[in-house]
């Protein structure tokens, strides 16, 4: 039997059938296999387990549903966040009402449609400044370039203001604060499985926690206290937050739920998406067929001269295929941590006590060879099936969650994503620093709650 054979043999053995049109084994969807339990420990009493996600299972709704409790740790404690925060209380009541307020004032598709000029006029002014770069000869750090994008965006979706400029490194102290807070939420603090510990705080999480917290709510408390001095009313979120918390809702939302919640908010949608722009770019530059590819799709379709809109995303099937492959392989979130809120749960044989702790792997997840093919290797056209999206119904793919606890920026998250990276590749031709190869660029992760490239991607970008 020859080496085609017996891979053809282990496809076969495994549930895979192959794509007529591209080769890529398709797993077979009809497998019920969800979960493998990687590490079982008891710490001090407490049940933890690490998982990651193989194949969607029958029961996808009832095990996403059993995995919605937050788990309690040293740095959700910090400023009481654990009773007050959307992103740390239980589903139960308050976080109803506060996901609601994010939904409807936020993320409903008609306030995501009436703030599309806001950020078409914030990808311009990227374009504008990558073009002035250009001109000058000057490299871009993509990542910081993306950082300030994300950050206006978001500072003007919440409070009308622009927080930061392109070339005076007026983001550095913000990007240092956002990246410190998501560092220390995800790292492994021994006092959260050793409660007697937590009297000293010995790797001095909730300190760190609570000095990048109280910096950014003094920042939001300075914003609160002149508008409410002002007279001009706004279009933003925090105007329609304070609406709420000075009508009939304000015994079930206070100030201090208020700036929580702007906390929450702020924070994910400022560091997640340039994130994953700059892991988008990294891997384009790295992949010049993919480049080359997703570049002809967009002039093709959309044209050189016109700009690419929101509305044209979903015409522009290669490019949401390279986001898709992006989020499968540098998730923006790489673990997801949960507890168990049943009695008990069965997966695959495996009993799971109540109030167990779930760390979810999704980075390994997406490099797991039994539910992806060649999962080492950037290949975008794996996705071009349209079987798999990021919003939750597929186990295999879900950088932003799923289930109750679904990140309810995603839709925002999926348009500026897709604009920036359609924007920087239509206008622009790239290349990396001068010397450096394409195969020799530094591709080392940075962990915490979101996934960072340790080395700054710096690329040169060319008038087309």
């Amino acid at each position: 039997m020859t080496k085609e054979d017996e891979k053809k043999l282990r496809r076969e053995e495994e549930g895979a059938t192959p794509s007529a049109r591209y080769g890529y084994p398709v797993r077979n969807r009809r497998r019920t296999l969800c979960a493998f339990i990687v590490v079982y420990k008891a710490l001090a009493g407490i049940t933890a387990l690490i998982l990651w996600l193989v194949n969607r299972p029958k029961n996808t709704t009832k095990t996403r549903q059993r995995f919605s409790g937050p788990v309690e740790t040293a740095a959700t404690q910090v400023l009481s966040r654990h009773d007050i925060a959307v992103s740390c209380l239980p589903v139960g009541g308050k976080w109803r009402i506060l996901r609601k307020i994010c939904r409807e004032q936020m993320f409903s598709a008609q306030r995501l449609d009436s703030s599309r000029v806001l950020r078409r006029e914030k990808v311009e002014k990227l374009l504008d400044y990558v073009n002035e770069c250009c001109v000058n000869g000057r490299v871009v750090d993509i990542g910081e370039a993306a950082f300030v994008t994300s950050l206006n965006l978001i500072s003007n979706t919440l409070f009308s203001v622009d927080f930061a400029e392109y070339k005076t490194g007026s983001s550095q102290e913000l990007k240092g604060i956002i990246h410190g807070l998501m560092s220390v939420i995800g790292r492994f603090n021994l006092a959260d499985y050793i409660p007697i510990l937590g009297v000293f705080d010995p790797q001095g999480i909730k300190r760190e926690s609570e000095f990048y917290m109280i910096k950014l709510i003094e920042i939001f408390d300075g914003i609160i206290d002149e508008r409410e001095k002002s007279t001009d009313k706004k279009n933003d979120l925090l105007e329609a937050l304070m609406e709420i918390s000075d009508g009939n809702q304000s015994d079930q939302f206070s100030r201090n739920d208020m700036k929580h919640l702007l906390l929450d908010l702020f924070v994910a949608g400022t560091d997640t998406t340039s994130g994953t722009v700059e892991w988008v770019m990294t891997e384009l530059l790295r992949n010049p067929r993919i480049m080359s590819k997703a570049k002809k799709e967009i002039q093709t379709i959309i044209g050189k001269n016109k700009q690419v809109d929101e509305s044209d995303i979903s015409k522009l099937p290669y490019l949401q295929a390279v986001i898709k492959e992006t989020f499968r392989y540098h998730p923006p979130g790489p673990f997801l941590l949960r507890q168990s809120d049943e009695d008990e749960l069965e997966i695959n044989n495996y009993t799971i006590s109540k109030n167990s702790v779930i760390l979810i792997n999704i980075w390994a997840t997406g490099r797991d060879s039994r539910t992806w093919p060649n999962p080492n290797s950037f290949e975008p056209e794996r996705f071009l099936n349209g079987e798999i999206d990021v919003k939750g119904h597929n186990f295999e793919l879900i950088p932003f969650g799923a289930g109750k606890r679904i990140c309810p920026g995603l839709p925002l998250a999926h348009r500026m994503v897709h604009l920036m990276v359609a924007s920087l590749i239509q206008e622009f031709d790239w290349e990396l620093e001068p010397g450096l190869k394409s195969k020799e660029m530094d591709m080392n992760e940075k962990f915490g709650l979101s996934l960072q490239k340790a080395v700054p991607l710096r690329a040169v970008p060319n008038k087309q």
